[in-house]
């Protein structure tokens, strides 16, 4: 009889989808998981932060899997009220030194995480490798968390972006795109984010992240072969970005130098699954 009611609770479990996984982040668990779609405390960021500049990757098919991303309905870009708000104050800091936020991802709908997981596990579209996973087998991305549970997106106060330089017209060079699978995204890769001291020194075996196995590590691609350092003004453009979102209440994330999730978020344990599109429609 108890052996038949664990059964019942995890197949409930894995109905109301309490066990996900999703792309590139490695935020830390939560015990809790509460799905809903419920959109109420959500805002349309380019009315929140109207001098952001949209590109919604996974609206379009120039992203990782290649295809237009389940649950993206409309280009656009939703994020809680309160990581809104405090962007809206980022967005005024980088304006004044010249630069214009430019929004790849916000809010991420339960749908899209469950299209990565399919991509993941087809083994045979390797359709993107050469844009954004070149040193890697598609094999190792759940191995060495590229692809993983959960995701700071889906709770809504998590943003993925860069600048934009008014002086030049262009994005600022980050040495790296968005979405690159590999130690060149690390914020720490070639210099030290907590101090802005640039080494230009990438490592060549980085230390795995929390969780991971040994053997996961020793998977890890070679840093700087045939990939290169990435320059000083590369490392200090990174820095121009992690510092304001820094200063107006974002913390960044070990692995990727665009990602920022709101310190004190709202719904902390709670992953919603609304598409993203204009709000009330």
């Amino acid at each position: 009889m108890k052996k038949m009611m664990h059964w019942m609770i995890a197949a409930i479990l894995i109905i109301s989808g309490a066990c996900v996984i999703t792309c590139c982040n490695s935020d830390e668990d939560n015990p809790v998981v509460s799905p809903t779609d419920d959109s109420s405390q959500f805002v349309i960021l380019s009315e929140a932060v109207p001098d952001a500049i949209l590109e919604i990757r996974y609206y379009s098919t120039y992203n990782f899997v290649g295809a237009r991303i389940d649950g993206y309905e409309e280009p656009t870009a939703l994020l809680t009220k309160q990581a809104a708000k405090a962007l809206k104050e980022v967005s005024d800091d980088v304006m004044s030194q010249g630069y214009r936020l430019k929004v790849y991802d916000a809010y991420r709908p339960q749908k899209a995480v469950d299209h990565f997981v399919r991509w993941a596990a087809d083994l045979s579209d390797t359709k993107m490798k050469p844009y954004f996973y070149p040193d890697l087998d598609k094999s190792v991305l759940f191995e060495q968390e590229y692809i993983m549970e959960k995701s700071g997106h889906t709770r809504g106060s998590t943003v993925d972006l860069t600048l934009f330089d008014m002086a030049t017209e262009k994005e600022l060079d980050m040495g790296g795109t968005f979405d690159w699978f590999g130690p060149e995204s690390h914020p720490d890769f070639c210099g030290n984010p907590e101090t802005g001291e640039y080494t230009g020194k990438p490592t060549p075996n980085p230390s795995p992240r929390e969780g991971d196995s040994l053997a996961s590590a020793a998977l890890l691609p070679t840093v700087g072969a045939g990939r290169g350092a990435i320059t000083p003004e590369q490392f200090q453009n990174r820095m121009i970005l992690r510092r304001a979102m820094l200063a107006h209440g974002f913390k960044p994330l070990d692995s990727e130098w665009w990602h920022f999730t709101l310190k004190d978020e709202p719904f902390p344990n709670t992953y919603f699954t609304f598409p993203v599109k204009q709000l009330g429609k």
